[in-house]
């Protein structure tokens, strides 16, 4: 076989050849043991990707995938599982149209945007979805009533960061906020600023970036998303070529640019880039690694539950939040270690699969019920939205605790 023809058949939808119809995707997804009505990964992606997407009908249940990604790392053959499950997905929605709230899940960058350019258009819209919710035009676009849309922060980070004051350093990493964390909770942003500053790195934005393009992924909007990777794969190369690494707090963002990227397009500067993006706690652990990382920790005295998210996993550095964590004083921290939390993302806002979502999330709920914590911790913004909606549990990102102990 020609080496030519071995990186083809490297690609995510060759990948499907591989399937051994073994169920080991099945035994794990989430989504088939809350739902009757999913048949299972490997019916849908991986069934079509042997055919290398040359029919044109479809599997019924390929809506329910929600791209939490455990039957990629379950998968003992390497079949990039929910990968094909989104690829065949947009190849759905090149022929049909989507349904209404798509478009608005799959856009927050693009809304958040519209709200920015008026003035107090953060309190305008905050106060716009409450009354949105309590009227019932959520659900009546096919979003979960039961739910609260996400709000925005008065000011987002990229405003925020302007007014911050850092001690230079030829030692510098540009953050990627995200969208979620740059426009609703940018709080987490300023304790990265601060984290990285007690580690003597300045950090530098780069304001070129836009969404990962995860929403869209989910959604079918491929061809966006897409549009999204070049831009931002351009971006980190830039980085790349000045020796300075790009890091994110969101793990859905750090997924999507250092790997998921490459599974969807393949293209090599993808590759290529993906060499250059770290989550912030992998970059944390690295510098332990080479005794780089401060250790000089206030004692902060909490009782901590830790989220694993699933994109964290399917990463695979391991927990390196709770590794680092744990070694601070006064801080006693514990892995729930009860599965996926169900909002995937823009997953659980969706009026259809809200039930599923928390039905996932059950065990999780009741452990975190369970528990003596004070503060339950996640490297993800919308499995935190989950686990307050489906708990009131205070919640947090475990970088504001680290930021805690660097406190003077």
């Amino acid at each position: 076989m020609s080496e030519e023809k071995i990186f083809e058949e490297e690609k995510a939808v060759y990948t499907a050849d591989h399937c051994l119809s073994c169920t080991s995707c099945m035994s794990s997804c989430p989504v088939m043991e809350a739902s009757k009505e999913y048949r299972g990964p490997k019916l849908v992606g991986p069934a079509h990707g042997r055919m290398h997407f040359s029919q044109d009908d479809y599997e019924d249940s390929l809506d329910f995938c929600s791209n939490c990604k455990s039957c990629d790392r379950a998968c003992p053959s390497g079949v990039a599982v929910s990968t094909l499950n989104m690829l065949q997905r947009a190849e759905y929605y090149k022929h049909n149209p989507h349904p209404q709230h798509d478009d608005m899940l799959a856009h927050g960058e693009r809304m958040a945007k519209l709200v920015r350019m008026m003035p107090f258009g953060a309190t305008f819209a905050n106060l716009g979805m409450k009354i949105g919710k309590a009227f019932g035009v959520f659900g009546m676009m096919g979003i979960a009533g039961e739910r609260d849309m996400p709000a925005y922060a008065d000011q987002n980070f990229y405003q925020l960061f302007k007014n911050m004051r850092q001690n230079p350093s030829d030692k510098k990493v540009v953050f990627y906020p995200g969208c979620y964390i740059n426009e609703n909770e940018p709080q987490v942003g300023v304790a990265f600023v601060k984290v990285m500053q007690a580690n003597g790195i300045e950090v530098l934005v780069d304001e070129k970036f836009n969404c990962c393009g995860s929403p869209m992924v989910v959604t079918g909007y491929l061809d966006e998303a897409h549009e999204h990777a070049h831009n931002n794969v351009s971006r980190i190369l830039e980085w790349k070529k000045k020796g300075i690494p790009v890091v994110a707090c969101c793990t859905s963002c750090s997924l999507m640019l250092k790997q998921e990227y490459a599974e969807l397009f393949d293209e090599e500067e993808m590759h290529e880039a993906a060499q250059n993006v770290y989550d912030a706690f992998e970059y944390l652990e690295i510098l332990a690694g080479k005794g780089e990382l401060n250790t000089s920790f206030k004692a902060v005295n909490e009782e901590l539950l830790y989220h694993v998210p699933c994109h964290l996993k399917s990463q695979g550095f391991g927990t390196p939040a709770y590794d680092i964590l744990k070694d601070v004083p006064g801080v006693k921290v514990e892995k729930a270690d009860a599965g996926c939390c169900g909002i995937s993302g823009n997953y659980g806002f969706k009026k259809d699969k809200y039930d599923i979502s928390m039905k996932i999330g059950e065990k999780l709920f009741e452990r975190i019920k369970l528990s003596k914590a004070n503060e339950v911790i996640c490297d993800c913004g919308t499995c935190r939205m989950q686990i307050n909606h489906g708990t009131q549990a205070k919640t947090c990102h475990p970088i504001e605790i680290l930021a805690r102990a660097y406190q003077k």
